[in-house]
């Protein structure tokens, strides 16, 4: 979940203290864009027994501007080098660019790098039974909140106990469930240990030289490379380490050897404790005050202001097939009592052959399979049921070898960011997280309910939303960056919200082919329809607009290709979706809801709240619809289902709107007062 990289030089290393300042700083703003909320680095040097370490609850951009990280750099630095001259001793730096997952990075010891009796550790992944784990070795003692902590704490208990530090990392790792990709040193020790299970670590060493560099993406540590050696023309010989494995660096030889965690037989024991021990290490740690805390808003909230009448729903004239009441937008029946939508639908799934279509659809993408199990397909992974189950079939069933990628705006919910760590820990999957400036995506949002809630307007609702849909042009991003010609995205057209378009104005269009589709004509009447309503309501017209405008763009003229919808061509149903993930993967459901769905979105809650204060439904009755239509189904089970999921979801609403800033009770009472077309549910 976020980004970590380092380095390691032998004495006499050919390599200067300006290219090793500049490559740092490059591979801390590459970094930047896997996490903006913490930073932390940890320079040791162990064979003159001296280490120091720099942390602060800030971007690493701001650190680098900092009086506290220039005075670092010329203490570490300058007890490693003469001059600018080649380094007089081994070094091992270890630096972290955090996303905050578990624990605030208003308190330092919650921040990376974490150090534990003597190990200093960095870590990206999330550990998912960090609690069991901490129950389970009660011997062990819990400073932090952080679970990059009990990686640390298991690590140094082994060592203390004699066991060889590949075989405790090994030994660590067994016990993990989640993902972790980690970078380690022990004090006293002239050694350093990379590994992970997800691969998300690559790594390049010039043994002639003396150094190595490592980092969370290929793409990362080669722009630092190119940027920092240029002149050498230093060779882009850089290794990937897979899932499941590690290396060892010697650091007065850079000695490089290779382990598999799962192989007994390649863990080198006996060359672990060859070389000399380092006397007791002088430390020097500076953690550093941030500005500004990023620290959500907490209110007090009446949940009993929340508003749910299932009699009042029940009184909703709906459609004799479907689910859909007479409030939905554009809808008719006829003499029958049946929508328009029903009629207009066209079936995808009904009559197919479920393993025909998979077989189908695997022939068109064989043509973008790699070779050697080199990353050959790129997947964005939400961490909700549809990117879960797309990437099981993906890895499992296809044998492409994935790239995951999750793009965090601020509404990413720990719920989703846990169950990425699942999915890819269990099949040894990168995850790329592109973090965006949460802090400003949160505070555009809450400048944008602000200004709805002035003049509550329900085909305005999906502007709460609009800072997320930068993800097509970061998927053409990230192809660049790998080389990666496929992405396959897992939505599934059942999920199709017409209704959201349908609040603006715009007649639905049963002809479409994608979800994310919209004619050109349609495209216009929904500008349109936004600029009426900027005018009308100035205080839409905020600092937020530049960044709707983009996702706007991104999300409508974004080019699209070698880009595949999976669920187009093969059946999705959802059964078969919950029991792989529940079964297989021990997936983690919301507590406030039954549903599998939307529960790894923080905005879906609120704005589903809104849809059915206002109108007597939401989403999941248009889910619902067209599982009837597709006959997976029946008209009684759907009607008892939405009833149950449209109830409200007092603590993720309450997340939401702590998360952007804005009072509960009043906000709620807000949304309460629609009553369009009689439908009052109180």
């Amino acid at each position: 979940m976020c980004g970590i990289f380092g380095f390691f030089a032998t004495p006499k290393a050919n390599l200067s203290r300006v290219e090793l300042t500049t490559t740092i700083r490059c591979l801390f703003k590459l970094s930047e864009s896997r996490g903006k909320e913490s930073v932390g680095l940890h320079f040791y040097l162990p064979k003159l027994s001296k280490s120091w370490t720099l942390k602060a609850p800030q971007s690493a951009s701001t650190l680098l501007r900092s009086g506290q990280y220039k005075d670092f750099i010329s203490s570490s630095l300058g007890a490693a080098f003469e001059q600018d001259a080649i380094p007089t001793c081994s070094i091992a730096l270890l630096a972290h660019s955090r996303l905050v997952t578990n624990g605030s990075a208003a308190l330092p010891v919650n921040n990376q790098p974490v150090r534990s009796n003597g190990t200093v550790l960095i870590h990206n992944g999330i550990v998912t039974n960090v609690d069991k784990l901490w129950a389970a070795k009660s011997h062990l003692r819990r400073i932090a909140e952080v679970d990059t902590e009990i990686i640390a704490a298991m690590l140094s208990s082994a060592i203390q106990e004699g066991t060889a530090p590949v075989r405790a990392t090994a030994q660590v790792f067994s016990e993990l469930e989640g993902s972790a990709s980690i970078a380690w040193v022990r004090e006293g020790e002239d050694w350093a240990i990379l590994a992970s299970n997800t691969g998300d670590l690559y790594y390049y060493i010039d043994t002639q030289s003396g150094y190595a560099f490592f980092a969370s993406e290929r793409y990362i540590l080669s722009q630092a490379l190119k940027s920092s050696f240029a002149e050498k023309n230093q060779p882009q010989d850089i290794r990937w380490l897979k899932p499941g494995s590690g290396c060892r660096i010697q650091l007065d030889n850079m000695d490089v050897r290779l382990f598999d965690m799962a192989d007994e037989n390649s863990m080198f024991e006996s060359t672990d404790t060859l070389h000399d021990r380092a006397a007791p290490v002088t430390h020097s740690e500076v953690p550093v005050s941030s500005p500004r805390q990023t620290i959500a808003h907490r209110y007090s909230a009446d949940y009993s202001l929340l508003r749910y009448n299932a009699s009042r729903l029940a009184e909703l004239k709906r459609c004799s097939r479907c689910v859909l009441p007479e409030t939905f937008p554009f809808i008719s029946f006829n003499a029958q009592g049946v929508c328009n939508y029903c009629e207009g639908y066209r079936p995808r799934y009904r009559g197919v052959d479920a393993q025909a279509a998979k077989k189908n659809f695997l022939t068109k993408i064989e043509q973008y399979r790699g070779r050697n199990g080199t990353p050959d397909v790129l997947v964005p992974f939400s961490g909700g049921r549809d990117s879960s189950y797309g990437l099981h079939i993906i890895k499992n069933e296809f044998g492409f070898t994935p790239i995951t990628f999750t793009y965090d705006w601020g509404m990413v919910t720990d719920l989703a960011r846990r169950n990425v760590a699942r999915m890819c820990g269990q099949l040894g999957v990168q995850n790329i997280l592109v973090s965006a400036n949460i802090r400003q995506k949160r505070d555009n949002i809450r400048k944008n309910v602000s200004a709805w809630l002035k003049q509550p307007d329900l085909g305005m609702v999906p502007l709460f939303m609009a800072g997320d849909k930068h993800f097509f042009s970061i998927v053409n991003r990230l192809k660049r960056q790998t080389s990666i010609r496929l992405d396959l995205w897992s939505a599934n057209p059942l999920e199709n919200t017409d209704f959201k378009s349908g609040f603006c104005g715009i007649r639905p269009d049963f002809e479409k082919e994608r979800l994310d589709y919209l004619s050109i004509g349609r495209k216009a009447r929904m500008a349109l329809y936004y600029g009426k309503r900027f005018v009308r309501n100035p205080a839409y017209l905020n600092s937020s607009l530049l960044d709707t405008a983009a996702a706007f763009f991104s999300y409508y003229f974004e080019p699209r290709r070698d880009f595949y919808f999976m669920f187009n061509d093969m059946i999705w149903n959802e059964r078969d979706v919950n029991d792989v993930l529940l079964r297989h993967y021990n997936w983690e459901l919301a507590t406030d809801t039954k549903s599998t769905w939307r529960i790894g979105d923080g905005t879906a809650p609120f704005y589903n709240y809104i849809y059915t204060t206002a109108y007597g439904f939401s989403e999941f009755d248009t889910f619902r619809s067209n599982q009837i239509r597709e006959g997976m189904l029946s008209r009684s089970e759907a009607i008892e289902e939405v009833y149950i999921e449209n109830q409200p979801r007092p603590e993720s609403i309450k997340w939401y709107l702590d998360a952007i800033g804005l009072p509960f009770d009043p906000t709620i009472r807000k949304i309460n007062e629609l009553d369009r077309m009689g439908l009052h549910l109180g």
